[in-house]
C-alpha cells in the first residue's frame, strides 16, 4: 500500500510541487517535522519523505534541530530580507507611510497589506505614538478576507468571477460579515465599497480599533492591496476619519505612482495639497 501511494505521489505531483508540499507542512501551529512524520502525512515512504528533506535542507530551507526533527532555514530568513530590499510595493510604500503617520492621533497604525491566494497579509506596519492596542494585521500572519476595511477595500476589487466562486464556496461566511445572503445582495455590497473608494470599518477585526481602507493598485489597475489605518476607536471621531480618509486616498496613489517611477515631486505635492 505504501509503495502504491508513493507511486501515486510521484505521479501526480511534478518535483518542485513534491517539494513545495513538504514545505508547505512547516506551520505556526507545527513548526518542526521528522521525516517519519513527514512521510505518513504525505503518504508517501521514509526513504522518498527523506530525498526531499536533504534536498531542502541543503538549500537551506529546512534545518535539523534536536530530536530528529527539521524546521525552517536560514534561506527563509534571507529571502524575506531581499523582500524587503526589493520588492516595489513595499520600497513605495514606505516613505508614505512615515509621513501619513504623522496626521494620525495617537494609539494609531497604518498598514500595508496585498492579496495572497484567498486571505490577506501585513507586509508592512507603522505605528504611530503613543500606546498602542492590539492590531491582528501583524506581518506576515494571513488574515480572512471578508472582514475588516483592509480585507474589504481588497475584496471589493477582486474580478467578478473571482467573486462568484468565493460566494459559491462561502456564502455564509459572507453572509455573517455583513454583505447579504444572496450574490446580488454581495455584488451590490461591493459596487458601493467600489464607487466610494475607500471603507471605514468598526471592531470588525480588533475590539476597539475603527478601520480606513484604501485599495492599491498596479499599472493594470489590477489590485494589488490595500494601505489602511487602524485607529484607536477612543480617539476616532467623526473629524479625524474625515481628515485622514483622503489622506489615506492620495497616500495609496503615491504608492502607485512611486511603483510607476513618477517624479517625487509629483508624488509628495499629491498628499501636501490633501493635507492642507
Amino acid at each position: 500500500m505504501a509503495q502504491k501511494q508513493t507511486a501515486d505521489f510521484e505521479t501526480r505531483e511534478s518535483s518542485g510541487d513534491r517539494l513545495l508540499a513538504v514545505l508547505a507542512l512547516f506551520t505556526i501551529e507545527r513548526s518542526e517535522w521528522t521525516v517519519e512524520d513527514a512521510a505518513a502525512q504525505l503518504g508517501v515512504s521514509a526513504p522518498t519523505a527523506y530525498r526531499y528533506f536533504k534536498r531542502l535542507t541543503v538549500a537551506g530551507l529546512i534545518s535539523p534541530v534536536s530530536g530528529a526533527s527539521y524546521t525552517l532555514g536560514p534561506a527563509i530568513i534571507q529571502m524575506d530580507r531581499q523582500i524587503q530590499i526589493s520588492d516595489p510595493m513595499l520600497r513605495a510604500a514606505r516613505g508614505v507611510m512615515h509621513d501619513l503617520i504623522g496626521h494620525a492621533a495617537e494609539g494609531s497604525a497604518l498598514l500595508l497589506c496585498r492579496l495572497f491566494h484567498d486571505r490577506v497579509m501585513c507586509v508592512h506596519q507603522v505605528l504611530g505614538r503613543g500606546p498602542q492596542a492590539p492590531v491582528s494585521y501583524e506581518r506576515g500572519r494571513l488574515m480572512p478576507l471578508f472582514r475588516g476595511a483592509t480585507s474589504k477595500i481588497i475584496l471589493a476589487h477582486l474580478q467578478l468571477r473571482t467573486l462568484k466562486s468565493l460566494f459559491e464556496r462561502d456564502g455564509a461566511e459572507i453572509a455573517a460579515a455583513g454583505f447579504g445572503g444572496t450574490w446580488d445582495a454581495f455584488r451590490t455590497s461591493l459596487g458601493a465599497i467600489r464607487r466610494d473608494g475607500f471603507i471605514v470599518t468598526r471592531g470588525e477585526i480588533d475590539a476597539g480599533r475603527v478601520g480606513i481602507g484604501v485599495p492599491v493598485f498596479d499599472k493594470d489597475r489590477t489590485i494589488l492591496g490595500s494601505l489602511s489605518f487602524a485607529l484607536s476607536e477612543a480617539r476616532a471621531g467623526t473629524a479625524l476619519i474625515e481628515r485622514l480618509t483622503p489622506l489615506t486616498v492620495a497616500g495609496a496613489r503615491d504608492i502607485e505612482r512611486i511603483m510607476n517611477d513618477a517624479p517625487s515631486s509629483q508624488v509628495s505635492s499629491a498628499r501636501l495639497r490633501v493635507a492642507r
